[in-house]
Protein backbone atom coordinates (compact mmCIF):
# COMPACT_ATOMS: atom_id res chain seq x y z
CA UNK A 1 0.00 0.00 0.00
CA UNK A 2 1.04 3.51 -1.04
CA UNK A 3 -0.27 6.26 1.01
CA UNK A 4 -0.45 10.38 0.28
CA UNK A 5 -0.81 12.61 2.64
CA UNK A 6 -2.91 15.39 1.03
CA UNK A 7 -4.42 18.92 2.82
CA UNK A 8 -5.98 21.01 -0.26
CA UNK A 9 -2.92 22.49 -1.13
CA UNK A 10 -1.68 22.47 -5.07
CA UNK A 11 1.54 20.48 -3.83
CA UNK A 12 -0.47 18.30 -2.38
CA UNK A 13 -2.64 17.54 -5.53
CA UNK A 14 0.23 17.09 -7.36
CA UNK A 15 1.84 14.84 -4.57
CA UNK A 16 -1.28 12.50 -5.42
CA UNK A 17 -0.53 12.40 -9.04
CA UNK A 18 2.59 10.92 -8.37
CA UNK A 19 1.76 8.90 -5.90
CA UNK A 20 -1.17 7.48 -8.38
CA UNK A 21 1.55 7.02 -10.93
CA UNK A 22 3.89 5.02 -8.43
CA UNK A 23 0.89 2.77 -7.34
CA UNK A 24 0.36 1.80 -11.11
CA UNK A 25 3.82 1.02 -11.55
CA UNK A 26 4.40 -1.06 -7.94
CA UNK A 27 0.47 -2.54 -8.93
CA UNK A 28 -0.17 -1.80 -5.24
CA UNK A 29 -3.44 0.08 -3.81
CA UNK A 30 -3.58 3.46 -3.44
CA UNK A 31 -4.61 4.94 0.04
CA UNK A 32 -5.51 8.81 -0.26
CA UNK A 33 -5.30 10.57 3.41
CA UNK A 34 -6.25 13.83 5.19
CA UNK A 35 -5.99 14.33 8.59
CA UNK A 36 -8.73 15.90 10.84
CA UNK A 37 -9.27 16.67 14.52
CA UNK A 38 -10.17 14.16 16.69
CA UNK A 39 -12.66 15.60 18.03
CA UNK A 40 -14.82 16.22 14.88
CA UNK A 41 -14.78 12.25 14.66
CA UNK A 42 -16.17 11.37 18.01
CA UNK A 43 -19.80 10.39 18.49
CA UNK A 44 -21.89 12.36 20.85
CA UNK A 45 -21.18 15.85 19.76
CA UNK A 46 -24.36 17.61 20.13
CA UNK A 47 -23.23 21.23 21.01
CA UNK A 48 -20.85 20.87 17.94
CA UNK A 49 -22.73 18.73 15.56
CA UNK A 50 -22.93 21.27 13.04
CA UNK A 51 -19.29 22.52 13.23
CA UNK A 52 -17.95 18.80 13.23
CA UNK A 53 -20.24 17.80 10.00
CA UNK A 54 -19.08 21.12 8.24
CA UNK A 55 -15.58 20.33 9.05
CA UNK A 56 -15.92 16.64 7.78
CA UNK A 57 -17.62 18.13 4.51
CA UNK A 58 -14.77 20.16 3.91
CA UNK A 59 -12.21 17.28 4.55
CA UNK A 60 -14.02 14.99 2.02
CA UNK A 61 -14.03 17.59 -0.32
CA UNK A 62 -9.82 17.89 -0.26
CA UNK A 63 -10.01 13.86 -0.31
CA UNK A 64 -12.75 14.24 -3.34
CA UNK A 65 -10.23 16.63 -5.20
CA UNK A 66 -7.02 14.39 -4.40
CA UNK A 67 -8.70 11.19 -5.64
CA UNK A 68 -9.29 13.14 -8.73
CA UNK A 69 -6.09 14.32 -9.29
CA UNK A 70 -5.05 10.71 -8.85
CA UNK A 71 -7.25 9.09 -11.18
CA UNK A 72 -6.65 11.93 -14.01
CA UNK A 73 -2.68 11.08 -13.57
CA UNK A 74 -3.30 7.17 -13.45
CA UNK A 75 -7.27 6.23 -14.32
CA UNK A 76 -7.04 2.68 -13.23
CA UNK A 77 -5.14 3.30 -9.80
CA UNK A 78 -7.01 1.53 -7.06
CA UNK A 79 -7.29 4.45 -4.96
CA UNK A 80 -9.24 4.72 -1.61
CA UNK A 81 -9.72 7.56 0.73
CA UNK A 82 -9.44 7.88 4.35
CA UNK A 83 -9.94 10.24 6.82
CA UNK A 84 -6.79 10.49 10.00
CA UNK A 85 -7.92 11.55 13.13
CA UNK A 86 -4.93 13.39 14.78
CA UNK A 87 -2.65 16.26 14.45
CA UNK A 88 -1.32 15.71 10.64
CA UNK A 89 2.34 14.83 11.35
CA UNK A 90 1.49 11.95 13.92
CA UNK A 91 -1.64 10.78 12.26
CA UNK A 92 0.69 10.20 8.88
CA UNK A 93 3.92 8.58 10.96
CA UNK A 94 1.20 6.34 12.51
CA UNK A 95 -0.39 5.53 9.44
CA UNK A 96 3.09 4.60 7.82
CA UNK A 97 3.43 1.76 9.84
CA UNK A 98 1.01 -0.53 7.45
CA UNK A 99 2.44 1.35 4.00
CA UNK A 100 4.87 0.47 1.68
CA UNK A 101 5.69 4.12 1.00
CA UNK A 102 4.48 7.30 2.02
CA UNK A 103 3.96 10.21 -0.17
CA UNK A 104 4.06 13.80 0.91
CA UNK A 105 3.53 17.55 -0.79
CA UNK A 106 6.82 19.58 0.21
CA UNK A 107 4.65 22.37 1.36
CA UNK A 108 1.03 22.71 2.71
CA UNK A 109 -1.98 25.51 2.98
CA UNK A 110 -0.03 26.43 6.10
CA UNK A 111 3.41 27.14 4.76
CA UNK A 112 4.60 29.73 6.26
CA UNK A 113 5.94 32.42 3.68
CA UNK A 114 9.59 32.52 2.93
CA UNK A 115 10.30 28.34 4.23
CA UNK A 116 11.07 25.77 1.26
CA UNK A 117 9.89 22.89 3.09
CA UNK A 118 6.74 22.59 5.48
CA UNK A 119 6.39 21.45 8.86
CA UNK A 120 4.38 18.18 8.22
CA UNK A 121 6.90 16.85 4.92
CA UNK A 122 9.44 17.25 7.35
CA UNK A 123 8.36 16.03 10.72
CA UNK A 124 7.20 12.75 8.13
CA UNK A 125 10.74 12.47 6.38
CA UNK A 126 12.48 11.88 10.06
CA UNK A 127 10.18 10.07 11.66
CA UNK A 128 7.91 7.68 9.37
CA UNK A 129 8.24 3.86 9.70
CA UNK A 130 8.57 3.68 6.36
CA UNK A 131 10.27 5.40 3.17
CA UNK A 132 9.32 8.76 2.25
CA UNK A 133 8.52 10.57 -1.10
CA UNK A 134 9.00 14.64 -0.88
CA UNK A 135 7.46 16.01 -3.79
CA UNK A 136 8.35 19.55 -4.80
CA UNK A 137 7.01 19.52 -8.32
CA UNK A 138 5.85 16.39 -10.48
CA UNK A 139 8.01 16.56 -13.81
CA UNK A 140 5.22 16.93 -16.85
CA UNK A 141 6.65 14.03 -18.48
CA UNK A 142 9.46 11.06 -17.81
CA UNK A 143 12.67 12.14 -18.50
CA UNK A 144 13.83 8.49 -18.10
CA UNK A 145 16.33 8.86 -14.80
CA UNK A 146 16.64 8.37 -11.59
CA UNK A 147 19.63 9.85 -9.62
CA UNK A 148 20.92 7.70 -6.52
CA UNK A 149 23.20 9.35 -3.88
CA UNK A 150 26.03 7.53 -1.79
CA UNK A 151 28.74 7.82 0.49
CA UNK A 152 29.65 3.98 1.05
CA UNK A 153 27.29 3.95 4.40
CA UNK A 154 24.85 1.21 5.36
CA UNK A 155 21.97 3.71 4.94
CA UNK A 156 23.52 4.10 1.54
CA UNK A 157 23.24 0.44 0.51
CA UNK A 158 19.67 0.45 1.31
CA UNK A 159 18.92 3.66 -0.85
CA UNK A 160 20.95 1.98 -4.20
CA UNK A 161 18.59 -1.23 -3.67
CA UNK A 162 15.46 1.24 -4.00
CA UNK A 163 16.76 2.84 -6.23
CA UNK A 164 17.25 0.03 -9.04
CA UNK A 165 13.85 -0.84 -8.06
CA UNK A 166 12.74 2.00 -8.82
CA UNK A 167 14.66 2.43 -12.26
CA UNK A 168 13.61 -0.86 -13.49
CA UNK A 169 9.81 -0.06 -12.90
CA UNK A 170 10.48 2.75 -15.11
CA UNK A 171 12.67 1.56 -17.47
CA UNK A 172 14.82 4.49 -16.76
CA UNK A 173 18.68 4.80 -16.46
CA UNK A 174 20.46 5.15 -12.94
CA UNK A 175 22.66 7.68 -12.22
CA UNK A 176 24.58 6.53 -9.36
CA UNK A 177 26.53 10.04 -7.55
CA UNK A 178 29.12 9.94 -5.31
CA UNK A 179 30.62 13.47 -4.01
CA UNK A 180 34.08 13.83 -3.56
CA UNK A 181 35.95 16.48 -1.48
CA UNK A 182 37.90 16.90 1.88
CA UNK A 183 36.42 19.70 3.85
CA UNK A 184 38.40 22.80 5.17
CA UNK A 185 38.14 25.74 6.54
CA UNK A 186 36.17 28.20 4.13
CA UNK A 187 35.92 25.79 1.61
CA UNK A 188 37.05 22.80 -0.17
CA UNK A 189 40.36 20.75 -0.92
CA UNK A 190 41.62 20.93 -4.69
CA UNK A 191 40.11 17.91 -6.87
CA UNK A 192 42.45 14.83 -6.71
CA UNK A 193 41.94 12.93 -10.08
CA UNK A 194 44.03 10.12 -8.50
CA UNK A 195 41.71 9.99 -5.35
CA UNK A 196 38.66 10.35 -7.26
CA UNK A 197 39.59 7.44 -9.99
CA UNK A 198 40.62 5.85 -6.89
CA UNK A 199 36.46 6.26 -5.61
CA UNK A 200 35.10 5.49 -9.01
CA UNK A 201 36.87 2.29 -9.20
CA UNK A 202 35.63 1.19 -5.74
CA UNK A 203 32.03 2.53 -5.93
CA UNK A 204 32.16 0.69 -9.74
CA UNK A 205 32.94 -2.83 -7.58
CA UNK A 206 30.14 -1.91 -4.88
CA UNK A 207 27.23 -2.22 -7.86
CA UNK A 208 28.09 -5.96 -8.73
CA UNK A 209 25.55 -6.92 -6.29
CA UNK A 210 22.76 -4.55 -7.48
CA UNK A 211 23.64 -5.27 -11.04
CA UNK A 212 22.99 -9.03 -11.03
CA UNK A 213 19.50 -8.46 -9.27
CA UNK A 214 18.62 -6.43 -12.16
CA UNK A 215 20.38 -6.93 -15.05
CA UNK A 216 17.86 -4.77 -17.28
CA UNK A 217 18.89 -1.45 -15.41
CA UNK A 218 21.27 0.26 -17.30
CA UNK A 219 23.34 1.99 -14.22
CA UNK A 220 26.71 4.88 -14.66
CA UNK A 221 28.58 5.46 -11.70
CA UNK A 222 29.81 8.99 -11.34
CA UNK A 223 32.44 10.43 -8.68
CA UNK A 224 32.13 14.10 -8.71
CA UNK A 225 34.38 16.89 -6.67
CA UNK A 226 32.16 19.04 -5.02
CA UNK A 227 30.22 19.08 -1.58
CA UNK A 228 27.22 16.33 -1.74
CA UNK A 229 24.21 18.92 -1.54
CA UNK A 230 25.38 20.78 -4.52
CA UNK A 231 26.46 17.76 -6.48
CA UNK A 232 23.17 15.91 -6.07
CA UNK A 233 20.93 18.86 -6.75
CA UNK A 234 23.26 19.35 -10.53
CA UNK A 235 22.94 15.70 -11.23
CA UNK A 236 18.92 15.35 -10.41
CA UNK A 237 18.35 18.44 -12.44
CA UNK A 238 16.59 16.30 -15.34
CA UNK A 239 15.49 13.57 -13.13
CA UNK A 240 12.64 11.90 -12.60
CA UNK A 241 13.56 11.18 -8.56
CA UNK A 242 16.58 10.99 -6.89
CA UNK A 243 17.03 8.67 -4.04
CA UNK A 244 19.28 9.00 -0.38
CA UNK A 245 19.40 7.53 2.66
CA UNK A 246 17.92 9.40 5.57
CA UNK A 247 21.09 9.00 7.47
CA UNK A 248 24.78 8.66 5.98
CA UNK A 249 28.57 8.56 7.51
CA UNK A 250 29.27 11.47 10.02
CA UNK A 251 25.85 11.86 11.21
CA UNK A 252 25.49 13.45 14.86
CA UNK A 253 23.84 10.27 17.38
CA UNK A 254 20.37 11.26 18.04
CA UNK A 255 19.79 12.74 14.56
CA UNK A 256 17.12 10.88 12.47
CA UNK A 257 18.16 12.75 9.43
CA UNK A 258 21.08 13.59 8.09
CA UNK A 259 22.57 16.40 6.71
CA UNK A 260 22.99 15.86 3.30
CA UNK A 261 19.29 14.99 3.09
CA UNK A 262 17.52 17.77 5.40
CA UNK A 263 19.48 20.25 3.35
CA UNK A 264 17.89 18.00 0.10
CA UNK A 265 14.66 18.12 1.67
CA UNK A 266 14.34 21.55 0.76
CA UNK A 267 16.47 21.92 -2.23
CA UNK A 268 15.45 18.82 -4.30
CA UNK A 269 14.91 20.18 -8.34
CA UNK A 270 12.48 16.48 -8.35
CA UNK A 271 10.69 14.08 -6.27
CA UNK A 272 12.92 13.43 -3.57
CA UNK A 273 12.86 9.49 -1.78
CA UNK A 274 14.19 9.39 1.23
CA UNK A 275 14.58 5.49 2.34
CA UNK A 276 14.86 4.27 6.02
CA UNK A 277 16.87 2.31 7.53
Amino acid sequence: MIIVGVDGSRIGLEAAAWAAAEAALCDAPLTVAHAVPKWICEPGLDRYAEVAQWMRDGANTVLGEAEEAARRAWPGVRAERVLLPGEPRQALIKASEGAELLVVGSRGIGGVRGLLIGSVAHGVAAHARTNVVLVHERPTSARGEVVAGTDGSSGSAQALEFAFAEAELRGARLRVVQAWAWPRPGGFEPADPQGQQDALRALEESLTGYRSRHPGVEAVAEVVHGHPVEVLKEAAGRADLLVTGSRGHGQLAGMLIGSVSQALLHHAPCPLAVVRR
